[in-house]
């Protein structure tokens, strides 16, 4: 690839990003003249923003030259691309911004797309999990990161893994966006806690250098496993927090059934 080939394809990406930040502005714009009295949260548009932020930082230099040169810097672009800007995209409610912009006919086919069989196997806990945390292993610890590494393409699909599967798992476990067999609050705490403890096994492995099959000097390697380490373990505890705080304690009272007991709703934005 020439020069200025390299330099167009590196640019796609972060014309892909504004892209994206001009379409959600025209829709929440476009949300709050149809309904001014309901409007479109502000702190949405924010988390939106933020995460395309923090996708743009990663997919541009400098991030993205470390990245490819040095494994510390693919770690610290594995974060920002698949823990980092999930959250802040997935807090941003696309799926809720689109329903509210589309006409009648158009709402009811993604909301049939939502209820499908294959969205809720997707959808699952499980298979986000699977995807997003448990694809580490198969990456560090057999030839897959070098193959991927190896071709520019290869990177691009790996960010694509990285940036796709962090959002459905974000979506699975915080996401305010619509979600039919979406388990309760203390499953997806549990879901979250099994991802920081494959997080912090695979850094560990990593950092000493069990079974790990990536080609980078060992201070690179182990420098990557501490930035997972720390990093993850921030990410996952923001993830856990943004749980918490779409969800507030509702007292019931159930009529003819004594005291009023309590149950979980989510908090407007």
């Amino acid at each position: 690839m020439t020069e200025h080939g390299a330099h167009v394809a590196g640019s796609l990406p972060i014309l892909a990003v504004l892209g994206c930040a001009i379409g959600y502005l025209c829709l929440a714009r476009r949300a709050r003249r149809r309904n001014p009295a309901r409007g479109w949260s502000r702190w949405r548009t924010a988390g939106f923003v933020a995460g395309l932020v923090l996708l743009g930082t990663a997919l541009a230099p400098p991030v993205a030259s470390f990245a490819h040169a040095d494994f510390r810097g693919h770690m610290v672009q594995h974060l920002l691309v698949g823990m980092y800007a999930p959250l802040g995209l997935v807090l941003g409610a696309p799926v809720t911004l689109v329903l509210r912009t589309l006409p009648a006919g158009g709402g009811r086919r993604v909301t049939a797309v939502l209820h499908s069989r294959p969205a809720r196997v997707v959808a699952h806990p499980v298979v986000a999990l699977l995807l997003s945390t448990g694809s580490l292993v198969a990456l560090y610890f057999t030839p897959l990161y070098d193959a991927a590494m190896a071709s520019a393409a290869g990177h691009q699909l790996l960010d694509a893994h990285f940036l796709l599967s962090g959002c459905l798992f974000a979506y699975v476990i915080a996401g305010p966006d619509p979600a039919p067999g979406r388990p309760g609050v203390r499953a997806r705490l549990v879901y979250l806690g099994c991802a920081v403890a494959v997080h912090a096994v695979v850094a560990q492995l990593m950092y000493g250098g069990f079974w790990v099959d990536v080609r980078a000097p060992i201070a690179e390697v182990r420098g990557g496993a501490e930035i997972m380490y720390y990093g993850g373990d921030i990410a996952e505890l923001l993830l856990a927090a943004a749980l918490v705080a779409t969800w507030r304690p509702v007292p019931r009272t159930g009529a003819g059934h004594g005291p009023a007991v309590t149950r979980y709703a989510r908090r407007s934005w």
